[in-house]
Formats: structure tokens, sequence, C-alpha cells
């Protein structure tokens, strides 16, 4: 059993919704992120998604964007990702899931990083802009060494294609909850639950939802029907707007914690 699914099942025992923070690795840099990963645990992340610093983001709103230049700019790259991962898994039990863009991953190798990824102690990936069809040998890596490919769905996802990724999904399923990219949102799809029910309907796969949700008023709307909630947008922007590295790390564990008791 992963780490991510016994994480869940631990969860759904005690009929709580994971929260999973994400941000940006090595932004402003990678001492930061470094701090951030271990507060970001004891705050009451249930699992910690690193995003891998990338120069097309493509899925990714301007403050996410924003953060990847500058991770970029200070010098982060996948491999130091991975280096980072193996410093704070010594101090750090909860799952952490890299989240990044397939041009990273094959440009160092499919198995390498599948290798490297469950050497260093990586629980899952997501590959934003890798469809199942192209990802088939990278996945198979990923599960031969431990290491859970996640898919993604969106609310445009039609229901045949819903059903397959939530088959070949491991960890969880992240249930995009809007169309277009990430960012801070003033409001929840009123269709969302609807959408996590349609995955119930074909699977048991845990779904956690992301893209647009910012304040505990949102989590704690999404967790009364969802497995889990993703905050990535409107946590970066609190470690964008820190003035120093202490600051951005107390900023961020203080939403994360805000954000748990909203689930609790």
């Amino acid at each position: 059993m992963s780490r991510l699914t016994e994480r869940f099942a631990q969860l759904r025992a005690r009929g709580e919704t994971a929260l999973i923070p994400f941000v940006t690795a090595g932004d402003p840099d990678l001492a930061t992120t470094e701090a951030l990963v271990p507060a970001l645990a004891l705050a009451g992340a249930d699992a910690i998604e690193l995003g891998v610093p990338f120069s097309d983001p493509t899925a990714e709103g301007p403050t996410i964007q924003r953060a990847s230049e500058r991770a970029l700019r200070a010098g982060a790259s996948l491999r130091k990702v991975l280096q980072l991962v193996a410093r704070v898994r010594h101090s750090v039990d909860v799952p952490i899931v890299l989240m990044g863009y397939a041009n990273n991953l094959l440009a160092m190798g499919e198995e390498a990083f599948a290798a490297a990824a469950a050497e260093v102690g990586v629980d899952g990936l997501i590959a934003v802009d890798l469809p199942p069809e192209e990802g088939e040998t990278l996945h198979a890596a990923l599960r031969a060494h431990g290491v859970d490919p996640i898919l993604l769905a969106a609310p445009t996802t039609r229901p045949d294609r819903l059903e397959m990724l939530a088959k070949r999904t491991a960890g969880f399923l992240y249930l995009v909850s809007i169309t277009g990219t990430t960012g801070a949102r003033r409001s929840v799809s009123e269709t969302l639950e609807q959408e996590v029910r349609a995955v119930r309907a074909v699977s048991d796969v845990p779904v956690c939802v992301g893209f647009g949700v910012s304040t505990p008023e949102h989590a704690a709307q999404i967790g009364r029907f969802a497995d889990g909630v993703v905050v990535g947008s409107a946590l970066v922007e609190r470690i964008e707007r820190a003035t120093s590295r202490d600051a951005a790390v107390a900023d961020a564990a203080a939403f994360v914690a805000e954000l748990k008791k909203a689930l609790s």
C-alpha cells in the first residue's frame, strides 16, 4: 500500500477531508521551500504538492507563473527538487507529490526519473500536460518503483473518459474545479459536487479538488463531498508577499492551519 493510499484510508476511517497545499519548489529559493515543507506538515497538511518549476507552465495562472520564474532564476531544477525531497523526507512523514510538466521528466529519462523519485521518497507524480495515452511508459515505470501516477480530470471530461481516468489513476484523482488555468477564485463551481459523484459512480478512488480553491470557506464547502482539497495559488500569493524567509514560512503555515481547521 502506497503512502498516499494509506493516508486516504486513515482519513476516510476518521471521516476527514485531506488538505493538500501546493508550493512551487525553489520559490523564492530552495532553502525557503526546505523550511516550508516541514512547517506545512506540522500545520496540518495531509500531503504536500511540490511544483517543479518550468519555463512554460501552460496550466498555471499568473501567480504560479511568477513563482516558477522566481524559482528558475534562483537555480531550481528537477534534480535539485529531488535532492530537496531527500533532505526533508527525514523529518516529514506525510506524502509528497511532485507536480510538473513532461518536458522536464522526459529530458531526465522516464526510468531514471521514476527510480530517482522513489529513492528520495516521492509518493506521487502529476504530469500536467501528459495525457494517459502518451504517458503509459512513464506511468508503468512509476508504478514499478512504487510511485503513484496521479491523473487529472476536468469539468469538460466526457463520462467514458472520466471512467478510464478514475480506473487508471493511483493515489487519488485530481479533479480540476474549473476550465482554464490555476488561480484563486471567488466562488466554487455549482456543478462540482455532481462531478465528484460521477467519479464515485465508477470508482472508489479518492477524489481531490484543486484549481481556484482560495479560502477556508471554499475548502469547507468542497470538503463536504470530496476526499481532498488542493490549495495552491492562494498559498503561493502569501509566499510572494512575504518580506523574509521566516515570514513566508510563518504566513504559509498559519494559512494551512486555518484551512485544515475549516475541514475538521
